[in-house]
Parts: structure tokens; sequence; C-alpha cells
């Protein structure tokens, strides 16, 4: 149940109108009483002229129709002197049936699907949105509050569970995923580009370098001498054979690099589509490359590596948010500046944003417009009455007043019409 609701009386225009008000009220019942002493004066005159007659008619109309209207005006507010009287205090005893009206007038007329959906088109979000984010101090304003919450959020995010959650959801989204077709779509793209022959030239190079250090040619010498018979080691037939082997694969490898139609970079090709076939067909290398998958998830080094990751994370987000480092405040003004003039630029980006912000309010609207009326409804039936009639007395009882002024002119006249009437009748 809320809380009733109060309402004060304290600005200059409240006490400048409350002034007025007394200031009428008091007009208005001085007239009122101004007519009743006349109405007796003209009475106790009639004997003297028959002109008193019309003054006494005019004035005791006049009163009546004050008192009427006084009546009425006071019964919307309260009851009048404080009698119980019937259907009076009308505003005060039907509280709730006015707070129940009013959330229904206000779901009917008010958050209707067309009035609402009207009103929302002739908002142009898009650009509200770019004009301000591309007002610097409001795009530092907006960064440092969306720091100010980081360590909030990581803190919320590590002790709900939320990282255990979604550590898992990514590991059986990765485990879920078949890296065969994903890495032989990425190799026979690889092939087509023709970026496999630049990698053979790198390997044809790497070998050539290699063979011929003398380290390497060394330890060729060495297998040779102890394959070759001992005759031909007295020859030292070795050393010629490394020197013949290194020459021919020397120029086969250079031969190779400058010949870009050389037959075996054809093989070379047909060697590596192959395989790039295989792989995305064979279910034994698929069964391997999801082998070496689980191995390197489930490995101690990643979940380490992941973790010193998030720790680096956090620490650095909560140095921006205590201000110890300005980075990320300010590549997140450049962001928000850059998006608003990006937005302010592309007139069609900024009518898609206006529409889709139009369907979004105009469904929440109309799934909440209950809601609202409810909420309406009440929050009038929690109101102090009595304070609010007194807000409400401020604001319109000066005009209220001014019935009891009509009042008294209007039935003044209507009964001096009357008495007239009434007059020549007697004459006739």
């Amino acid at each position: 149940m809320p809380l009733p609701a109060t309402f004060t009386i304290d600005s200059p225009g409240d006490a400048a109108r409350a002034a007025e008000l007394r200031r009428v009220k008091l007009l208005a019942t001085s007239v009122l009483a101004a007519t009743f002493v006349i109405f007796l004066a003209a009475r106790a005159l009639l004997p003297l002229h028959p002109v008193f007659g019309f003054i006494a008619a005019f004035a005791e109309a006049a009163t009546i129709g004050g008192l009427a209207d006084w009546y009425a005006v006071v019964a919307l507010f309260k009851r009048p002197l404080g009698l119980p009287i019937p259907h009076t205090a009308i505003i005060q005893s039907n509280q709730h049936r006015i707070a129940d009206k009013l959330g229904e007038f206000i779901e009917q007329h008010f958050l209707e699907a067309a009035p609402v959906e009207a009103k929302l088109r002739q908002i142009d979000f898009g650009s509200f949105i770019a004009d301000w984010l591309r007002d610097r101090k409001r795009s530092e304003d907006l960064a440092r509050f969306a720091l100010r919450l980081l360590p909030e959020a990581l803190a919320a995010t590590e002790n709900s569970g939320l990282m255990t959650f979604v550590s898992r959801r990514i590991t059986a989204q990765l485990m879920a995923i078949d890296l065969a077709p994903l890495a032989a779509g990425t190799l026979r793209a690889f092939v087509k580009e023709g970026r496999h022959q630049g990698l053979l030239d790198d390997l044809l190079r790497g070998v050539h370098e290699t063979m011929t250090t003398a380290e390497t040619m060394a330890m060729i010498r060495e297998k040779i001498r102890n394959e070759l018979p001992t005759l031909l080691k007295l020859y030292r037939a070795d050393k010629f054979l490394v020197n013949k082997i290194v020459a021919s694969a020397s120029a086969f490898f250079e031969e190779v690099r400058n010949d870009p139609a050389h037959p075996f970079r054809g093989e070379f090709d047909r060697m590596v589509l192959t395989f790039v076939d295989r792989l995305g067909t064979d279910p034994a290398y698929a069964e391997r490359i999801a082998g070496l998958k689980r191995d390197l998830l489930a490995r101690p080094e990643l979940t380490s590596l992941a973790r010193h990751i998030w720790e680096n994370a956090r620490s650095f987000f909560e140095r921006s948010a205590s201000g110890e480092t300005q980075v990320l405040e300010q590549y997140l003004v450049r962001m928000f500046v850059t998006a608003g003039e990006a937005l302010a630029g592309d007139a069609e980006l900024r009518t898609e944003i206006n529409q889709g912000l139009v369907a979004v309010l105009r469904t929440v609207v109309a799934e909440q417009k209950s809601g609202v009326s409810t909420f309406i409804s009440d929050q009038v039936k929690s109101w102090d009455m009595g304070q609010l009639i007194a807000l409400i007395e401020i604001n319109i009882g000066r005009d209220l007043q001014y019935i009891r002024f009509n009042g008294s002119l209007i039935g003044g006249l209507a009964g001096l019409a009357l008495y007239t009437l009434e007059y020549l009748l007697r004459l006739l």
C-alpha cells in the first residue's frame, strides 16, 4: 500500500494565489451580506415608494443566488458549515471512484496505440542521440558514469557465478565446432589465392640455407661416410658426394623458385589440394583435429592464461574507474563522440533508429498501459485529500468564487424580471 502523498504550499506563487483567494472570498461574502442588508432595508422602505419593491426583489434573488452558489462551491470540496448534508464534500467522498475513472480515462484516451505512435513519430530520437553524443562534455560524463559502474559490475559478475557459466558455455560451444571443415575451407581459400606458393618458396629457401651450413654438410658427410665401402672412403668419395648433393639440391631449389610454371609447383598444388580434400572428408583427420582441440581446451595452462587475462583486465578497469589511468576514459569519449558524428551524418541510420524505437516504445506502452492506469489509480487513492483540496482551491478557487458573483447578479436580475412581470400583471 503506497504511503499517502503530501502536498506543500510553500512557493511564492502559491502564497500569492492563497492571498488572492482570501481576498476574493471576502469580497464575495461581503456582496452576499450586502444584498441581504439591501433586501431587509428595501422591504422596510417598501411602504414609502413602490420602487423599493423592485430593489427588494433584486436583492432577495441576488442573496438567494449567491447563497446557492456558495453552497455549490463549498459542497464540491467539503461539507458546508461542517454539516453532514448528503452529496457534499464530493471530491473527498468519491476519491476512489475518481481515481479509478482517472486511470481508466488516461488508459483509454492517452495511451491508445494510434495517438501514442503518432506522438512518438514526431520525435527524432536519432538526431537527439547524435547531438547528445557529439557534445564532448556529455560524452565525458557518460564515460565517467560507465567507468564508475565497472567495478560493481565486475564484482557482481564474479560473485553471481556468471563467469563460471560463461566459461562453460564458451567451452561447450568450442567443443561443438567441427574444425575439420573450417580448416579445409581456410586452406582451400589459401590455395585458391596462390599463397601456398609463397609458402613453398619460403620452405625451399629455408631448406637450402640449412643444407649449405657447415654443420649440416658435416652431418650429411658423416652419414654418407658411414654408409660407403672402405675403398671409397680412401678416395674421399664422401666429400665429393656431399658437394654434388648440395649442388644439385641448390640448383633444383633455384630452378623451382625462378620458374612459376615449374612442374614441381603443379605437383605441390595437387599434393596440397589432396590433403585439403582429405581433411574435409576423412573421419580420421576430423577425429585427430577434435582430439587436438580437446587436449588443448583441457590444458591447465589455458585456464591459467584465461584467469591471468581476466585479472589483468579487472585491474585495468579498476584503475580506470579510480582515475589512476585515463586511457580507457579517453578511448570511450572518442568512441562516443565519433559515434555521434557518424550518426549525425547518416540519415538512413537515424531513420532506422527512429523506427526501431517507435516500434519498441509502442509495444512497451501497449503492454504496460493497464499497469500505468493501475499506478495512477493507486496514487490518487493514496493522496491526502485534505491537502490536495487545499492545493486545488488555491489554484482554481479564485475562479470558483466568481461563480458566487455571477450567481448573485444572475439571481438578482431573474428576481427583478419576475417581480416586474408580477407588478405589470397586477396593474392589468
